[in-house]
């Protein structure tokens, strides 16, 4: 029976151990994917509703996957489940404790714990419990964080596709 503990696939680099870069204007075409794609959060989140940061986590999500899109942590699974789990332990510790540090440790604490455990480790989502735990509003702004969270699952689809043919026609 092998004794080696199991590498959690959320953690797991992808192809290389060290991302290769890319030509200057290959790394800024695949940055500026992210990049429009948190303007366009924004402005969504802007029109619908006031709670600017509660998404603020998106960001980050966002850099990371423009980083490393075939990082375990950047998986559309990883990403949705730890994001959406986040903000609904937030926001259920938000409602149960009332916003303020009680609120925002237990959501931070079971937020990393469940992510450890489900085996969908992405970091920004730590910061999404606890934005929620400290400031949710109402059941409405999940709905939009959950729509957030759809478009950037999106963003890692095109930010592989782009990969790839920024990689592939390199080559050529």
């Amino acid at each position: 029976m092998n004794n080696q503990p199991r590498q959690l696939e959320s953690i797991k680099p992808g192809n290389s151990r060290k991302r290769q870069r890319l030509t200057l204007q290959g790394e800024f075409a695949l940055a500026s994917m992210p990049t429009l794609v948190i303007l366009t959060v924004l402005a969504l989140v802007e029109i619908l509703s006031r709670q600017r940061l509660l998404f603020a986590s998106l960001a980050s999500s966002a850099f990371l996957i423009y980083l490393d899109p075939q990082h375990g942590t950047n998986t559309v699974r990883t990403l949705v489940i730890s994001q959406m789990l986040a903000a609904i332990i937030g926001l259920l510790t938000y409602l149960a404790l009332g916003p303020g540090y009680l609120s925002a440790g237990s959501a931070m604490i079971l937020t990393i714990v469940l992510m450890i455990l489900l085996d969908v480790v992405h970091p920004p989502a730590v910061a999404t419990s606890l934005s929620f735990a400290l400031k949710a509003g109402n059941e409405n702004n999940l709905v939009l964080f959950g729509l957030a969270v759809g478009i950037i699952a999106t963003l890692v689809i095109l930010e592989r596709c782009a990969l790839w043919i920024l990689t592939h026609y390199s080559r050529h």
